[in-house]
């Protein structure tokens, strides 16, 4: 028996098992927290009649794109080609690659992706914000009978990716008319920046600033007899103002159905749903030394860049503070002077400060229904296009 199997076969011998079966480092869900995410966010969708389609970058899962796909999605947007062939593979027929691809290579196989989707009465879409993005998509395309829609994605205020609101939009726009295998789909306009602004004022202005800029590209493209069907954007932390607006009609938040410590420490707003915390990595205590416990999540377990994760004390353990060890360590502490430690050999679990990298360093999620500290393994969730 190779490697691969050998690890397929350790995760499917947690099927049923207690969360004490689980080897660490592990990233574990919590099933009932995620489908009360998922329902909440679908219900939102459906209240305030905006198309729903949810960003896989977070989970890179097939089985779980899908499952989003059965509440009420229409879809799901990917960051990169390697994500939508995966994802594709696993059976999702309605991708939106939601950033500029320009290299010929990968364009070959945004085309090939293309054809597949079309075979199988899919489709694909992807975002273009220059005429060399346009040029050369059409290029690629050329090699199959299939067609992509185009989404212009137009700066709303992050300073990334995107043309700028308004004529050179309009521009993008009627250079996409001389192919025929791309077609126009509407905008693409995402405040990256927006989503872990603190207070609700922030993101309120800051959405407030980009609506203007999508309302000024829309009336330029409506006075050229090019108006958008279709305006997609909005994250985890501002899809509120995004629906609230009157200007999107599709949405694109990600994090909402695992979250995480940072989107935790926004201020919440009242006008959208609450989520729960439902992504955790279980960590073991390997050492305890004078005032610091050691566990054995570190940063090849646990994404670091948006700060260390909390550390969730369940009924009986002590209230502890992360900090990181290295590539295999963490360090525990007391969040009291002189409070106590864990023991050797005791769990920890962790909330990552950022769940989309987390998902990446890992093969599998593996999904508790019944609580953390008594229920069951319920399934284990294969992550389809980690390191794509």
């Amino acid at each position: 028996m190779n490697a691969a199997s050998n690890h397929q076969s350790r995760f499917a011998a947690l099927q049923g098992q207690k969360p004490d079966a689980i080897d660490t480092p592990a990233l574990v869900l919590d099933a009932e927290a995620v489908n009360r995410n998922m329902q909440r966010m679908a219900e939102f969708a459906a209240k305030h009649q905006i198309k729903l389609r949810p960003h896989a970058k977070l989970h890179k899962s097939a089985d779980i794109a899908r499952l989003q796909m059965q509440a009420g999605a229409i879809g799901v947007c990917v960051q990169t080609v390697g994500e939508g062939e995966a994802l594709a593979a696993g059976g999702v027929n309605d991708i939106f690659i939601s950033n500029e691809i320009v290299s010929p290579a990968k364009l070959r196989r945004v085309a090939g992706l293309a054809q597949l989707l079309k075979n199988r009465s899919g489709k694909l879409a992807i975002a273009v914000d220059s005429d060399e993005g346009i040029d050369r998509l059409a290029l690629a395309m050329q090699t199959t009978s299939a067609a992509i829609d185009v989404f212009i994605e137009i700066d709303v205020g992050q300073g990334r990716c995107g043309v700028a609101p308004g004529p050179a939009a309009v521009a993008l726009v009627q250079r996409l008319q001389g192919s025929a295998r791309l077609r126009y789909a509407g905008l693409h306009a995402y405040h990256g920046g927006a989503q872990h602004l603190r207070t609700v004022a922030e993101r309120r202005n800051a959405i407030g600033q980009a609506a203007l800029r999508v309302a000024a590209t829309r009336d330029a493209l409506a006075q050229a007899n090019l108006a958008p069907a279709i305006i997609t954007g909005g994250g985890t932390g501002t899809f509120g103002l995004e629906a609230a607006s009157g200007l999107w009609n599709e949405l694109q938040p990600g994090s909402f159905l695992f979250m995480d410590a940072d989107y935790a420490r926004n201020e919440r707003d009242n006008a959208q749903p609450a989520f729960e915390q439902a992504l955790f990595v279980k960590s073991q205590v390997i050492s305890v030394q004078d005032g610091h416990a050691v566990c054995d999540a570190g940063c090849k377990s646990i994404a670091l860049d948006s700060g260390p994760p909390l550390v969730h004390a369940l009924p009986g353990q002590p209230a502890l503070i992360y900090a990181s060890g290295g590539d295999e360590h963490g360090i525990l502490r007391s969040a009291t002077a002189g409070g106590p430690l864990p023991a050797v050999g005791d769990t920890v679990w962790l909330i990552p400060s950022h769940c989309d990298p987390t998902v990446n360093l890992h093969d599998a999620m593996i999904a508790v229904q019944g609580g953390l500290a008594a229920g069951a393994v319920s399934a284990v969730v294969r992550v389809d296009a980690r390191g794509a």
